[in-house]
C-alpha cells in the first residue's frame, strides 16, 4: 500500500511509515497538472526576459544580479554545490528519508515551477532506498535548509556522496546501481528544492510521534512508581480534573486510573495516616497532562508546516512569480523548543520519582532497592544517570531560536535557528527515553518487595519487563539493563501489552 502525497494531507504517521517503514511514495494524479502549470509560468518568464528572482538573477544578496538565460542552467548547478557547505555527522537515514518525503510534498503542491520529472526523481530515490549523504550542521533555518538540502539535491545531479544498500557511494554510483538517472536541473529547479524548512520540520514530526509514545511509558512507570511507594489514587479522581479541565490533564488522569485499577497495594492503605503524597505522584496528571498539551500543539504547527508552500519564490497559476519569506523557519524553531521543553519536563517528574524510590525513609523500602545494601550499591548510580541527563537537558533546553545571526551580507538579518531546535529536542527525546527506562526499572524492583498485586496495567508492565530484564538480587552492571528497557519503551510492545488489557491510553 503506497501513501500518496499531494501537498495537502501528508499526516504525522505517513512521515513515520515512510521513514522507519519504508512505506513505498506515490505522486498523487491530481498534483501533475499543477505542477506542470507552474513549470509553464517559469518558461513563459524566461521567454519574455522579465527579470526574476530566482529564476534569471543571483541569490541572496546577488538578487540585483541578472543572469543570461543561457547561464541559467549553470546558475543552479553553481547553486546546489555552493550551498552544499554543510559539517557534522549525517543525519540518520529517517531523517533524510523525513526529509525527501516532506520536500517532495511541497513541491507537489505546484508553487515551485520545478518539472514533474525532478520530484519524481525524489520519490524515486525514496522507494529505492537512496539516502543522500546530509552533514547534520550548517543551516541557520533561513532561506529554510539551505545546506542539508543542497547536499540531497547534489545526489540528484549525479553528484554528492550517498548510502545504499548500506554502502558509502558517490550519488552518480548509487543513482546507477538503482536504475535512476540524474537529472540537469534548469531554471528555478535548484532553489526550488533547498528553500524550504523540510530537515527540522522532518526531525520535528519524528520526536512528535516518539513523545507521544514516551509520554505514555512515562505514565505507565509513573503509576509503577506511585504502587511501589504506596500513593494513593485519590488524585486520579475526575472530580478534580473536570474542574481544571485542561485536556491534557483530564486524559493523563484517566489513564493512570486504568493503569492503577484493582490494585491491592493501593486497597491496603487507604487508612493510613499518611496526608498527601509529593507532587511528583500527585502532580502526574497535572504536569504530564501539560506535556499532552504541548505534543498536540507541535503536531498541530506541523501538520500545517509539512502541507505548505515554503520555498521562494512562488510561482502563481496565475502567472505571477512573487518573493516572500516562506521559508522562515520561525514558527517550527519555536514550537520546537517548546517541543524541547515539554519533553524535558517529563525527565524531570521520572527522575524526582526514581529519587524517591531510594530513600528507605521515604519508600518504606531497602535503600537503593538492595536487600544486602553496603555489599551491594542497588540502583544508586543509576539515579546518578537519570540525574546527569536530566541536568543536561537544562542546557539542550536553552531555545536556540532566540538567537539570530545575519546572513548573506546583512540581506538575511534574521533568522530562525530552527535545525538547531530540532537536533536539542531530538537530543532531550533520547535522554529521556533513558531516564524513564531508569524509572520503569526502579519502580519494578520497587514492586520485588510487596506481597500483594498492583493494579492490572501496571502488573501487565510489571509482567513485560520482567521478560526482558530480571529483579537486581546482587550488584551488577546496569548498562544493558537500561538500554533493553529503553529499546523496549521505543519499540511499543510494554505499551501495546498494557493497552490490550486496560483500553487505549489517550
Amino acid at each position: 500500500m503506497s501513501i500518496y502525497v499531494d501537498g495537502e494531507n501528508l499526516s504525522i504517521k505517513d512521515v513515520h511509515d515512510v521513514s522507519r517503514r519504508d512505506e513505498r511514495v506515490e505522486i498523487a494524479e491530481v498534483c501533475k497538472e499543477k505542477i506542470e502549470r507552474s513549470r509553464k509560468v517559469v518558461e513563459d518568464k524566461l521567454e519574455g526576459d522579465e527579470d526574476v528572482y530566482g529564476i534569471n538573477t543571483g541569490f541572496g544578496d546577488l538578487a540585483n544580479v541578472k543572469i543570461e538565460n543561457e547561464k541559467t542552467q549553470q546558475l543552479q548547478k553553481n547553486l546546489i554545490r555552493s550551498h552544499a557547505s554543510g559539517v557534522g555527522e549525517p543525519l540518520a537515514e529517517d531523517v533524510v528519508r523525513a526529509t525527501i518525503l516532506l520536500r517532495a510534498n511541497t513541491l507537489v503542491k505546484g508553487y515551485s515551477g520545478i518539472r514533474l520529472k525532478v520530484i519524481e526523481l525524489l520519490v524515486d530515490m525514496l522507494n529505492e532506498g537512496i539516502h543522500p549523504v546530509m552533514p547534520c550542521k550548517g543551516s541557520v533555518g533561513a532561506s529554510g535548509d539551505l545546506a542539508p538540502l543542497a547536499h540531497m539535491s547534489l545526489v540528484l545531479m549525479g553528484e554528492g556522496e550517498a548510502f545504499y544498500d548500506g554502502e558509502k557511494l558517490s550519488g552518480e554510483e548509487a543513482l546507477n546501481r538503482a536504475g535512476l538517472k540524474p537529472v540537469e536541473l534548469k531554471a528555478k529547479e535548484g532553489l526550488a528544492l533547498v528553500n524550504g524548512t523540510q530537515v527540522m520540520t522532518g526531525i520535528g514530526a519524528l520526536i512528535v510521534h516518539d513523545g507521544k509514545r514516551l509520554l505514555k511509558a512515562a505514565q505507565i512507570a509513573g503509576a509503577m512508581s506511585l504502587e511501589a511507594l504506596e500513593g494513593t489514587d485519590a488524585v486520579f479522581d475526575c472530580r478534580i480534573h473536570q474542574i481544571r479541565p485542561h485536556q491534557g490533564q483530564i486524559e493523563c488522569a484517566e489513564n493512570l486510573r486504568k493503569l492503577t485499577n484493582n490494585s491491592e497495594i493501593i486497597e491496603s492503605h487507604k487508612d493510613c495516616d499518611k496526608v498527601q503524597d509529593p507532587y511528583t505522584l500527585r502532580c502526574m496528571p497535572q504536569v504530564y497532562g501539560a506535556t499532552k498539551d504541548a505534543l498536540s500543539y507541535v503536531e498541530k504547527v506541523l501538520k500545517i508546516e509539512m502541507n505548505s508552500a515554503n520555498d521562494n519564490p512562488l510561482v502563481f497559476p496565475d502567472g505571477d512569480v512573487i518573493s516572500g519569506g516562506n521559508f522562515h523557519g520561525q514558527p517550527v524553531a519555536l514550537a520546537l523548543d517548546y517541543l524541547a521543553s515539554a519533553i524535558s519536563e517529563i525527565g524531570d517528574i521520572s527522575e524526582r520519582t526514581t529519587d524517591k524510590l531510594m530513600y528507605e525513609e521515604e519508600s518504606g523500602l531497602p535503600r537503593f532497592l538492595s536487600e544486602k545494601e553496603g555489599v551491594n550499591s542497588g540502583f544508586m548510580i543509576a539515579q546518578y544517570t537519570a540525574a546527569a541527563l536530566v541536568s543536561e537537558n537544562k542546557v539542550l533546553t536553552h531555545p536556540a531560536s532566540v538567537d539570530s545571526i545575519p546572513t548573506s551580507a546583512g540581506q538575511e538579518d534574521h533568522v530562525s535557528m530552527g535545525s538547531i531546535s530540532a537536533r536539542q529536542a531530538e537530543e532531550v527525546l533520547e535522554n529521556v527515553e533513558n531516564v524513564v527506562a531508569i524509572e520503569l526499572m526502579s519502580a519494578a524492583q520497587g514492586l520485588e518487595f510487596h506481597d500483594k498485586n498492583p493494579g492490572i496495567g501496571v502488573r501487565i508492565a510489571y509482567d513485560h519487563l520482567r521478560k526482558n530484564v530480571d529483579a537486581l538480587e546482587q550488584d551488577r552492571s546496569l548498562s544493558d539493563d537500561i538500554e533493553k528497557t529503553r529499546n523496549i519503551i521505543i519499540e511499543g510492545d510494554l505499551i501495546e501489552e498494557v493497552e490490550d488489557e486496560v483500553g487505549i491510553l489517550e
